[in-house]
């Protein structure tokens, strides 16, 4: 029986984030609209959210009333949400592909994140904001973006602007990959592995697949999702690093990010229970909504002359990452 003190404690708690959490949701409302009466499938909810955000942040400002609700929407929100991103995939979907076609989007995977790490070294860009692009390029766009920053702890001008990177290059990706097949000779299953294992978002993925036919979007889509599920052990690994490192110099760690089990496990269950039909279809509807959301709060909590300051290096290192996994991903081909 609740405790009619916890039940206040909870509609106080409730008022105080109501606020920030209003203007989060109706930024999210008003992206997912301008997406859909667009007519443009392939442009982001959560690019838009986002600058939505950083347009409200930088023109008319924020008061302090809606702050904990932004705070809200950007961690407990989001952490939901990536739980939620579970109910898209199942083991079975990586056993159809096959070991070595899983293998080969793995080691693509790992190559293409250390390679954008080093690369970030040696233009100079800062470690945290070559972390997250690298993140976002070898996994899943935005998604791994705010994901990784659970662990990684870059400002919100860093996830801002790789959340952009990884948004603009594989959009270039996602137009060019189709341009390129014909004239490469890849048609099929063999175009929907490479663009499945090399263009940054789910959507981005759908789209450039789509105009190679069904067998196409079904090998990307798998291609895409066993990415998605290795997000995971990326970020245990990252975390388990950074613990290392911060007890070494005797700073303070970042907390382990528990929200990783919880988005294992809803892939088990999804995998014994398979959620299917209009049910998966809302879940699926739920979950873009809640990222929409955390996006729209990092939106309002980026400034702009902040993001500015980044420079050219970290565009320049979002492109060079682009090209790179698209390469080694058609590299890859003659393998699976």
């Amino acid at each position: 029986m609740t405790h009619p003190a916890e039940a206040t404690n909870g509609v106080t708690a409730f008022r105080i984030i109501l606020p920030g959490l209003a203007l989060t949701s109706g930024l999210a409302a008003l992206a997912v609209i301008i997406q859909r009466t667009s007519g443009l499938s392939a442009l982001s909810p959560l690019m838009l959210a986002m600058v939505l955000g950083m347009a409200v942040r930088n023109l008319v400002g924020v008061g302090p009333a809606a702050t904990l609700g932004i705070k809200f929407s950007l961690r407990r929100i989001l952490r939901l949400s990536i739980m939620l991103l579970g109910f898209q995939l199942t083991y079975t979907q990586i056993v159809d592909m096959g070991l070595v076609g899983f293998a080969a989007a793995a080691g693509i995977l790992v190559v293409t994140f250390v390679f954008i790490k080093w690369i970030g070294r040696l233009l100079g860009v800062a470690p945290a904001l070559a972390e997250l692009i690298a993140a976002g390029t070898a996994v899943c766009g935005a998604s791994a973006v705010i994901a990784t920053n659970t662990v990684t702890r870059g400002s919100d001008e860093d996830i801002a602007y790789a959340i952009a990177c990884v948004t603009v290059f594989g959009s270039i990706a996602m137009l060019a990959l189709p341009l390129l097949a014909p004239l490469l000779g890849i048609e099929g299953t063999t175009f929907g592995w490479w663009a499945g294992a090399s263009i940054h978002e789910v959507a981005q993925v759908t789209a450039a697949t789509f105009q190679g036919g069904l067998e196409a979007t079904q090998s990307g889509t798998v291609a895409k999702l066993s990415r998605v599920v290795l997000l995971a052990p990326l970020i245990l690994v990252l975390a388990a690093l950074a613990r290392r490192r911060g007890h070494a110099a005797g700073t303070g760690a970042p907390p382990m990010p528990w929200f990783v089990f919880g988005f294992l496990a809803v892939v088990a269950m999804n995998s014994v229970w398979p959620v299917t039909g209009a049910t998966k279809d809302v879940i699926v509807t739920v979950t873009t909504l809640l990222l929409t959301i955390s996006l729209a709060a990092m939106g309002l909590e980026t400034d702009t002359r902040k993001l500015g300051a980044l420079g050219w290096r970290a565009l320049a290192l979002g492109a060079i990452g682009s090209i790179f996994i698209s390469g080694l991903a058609y590299a890859a081909l003659g393998a699976i």
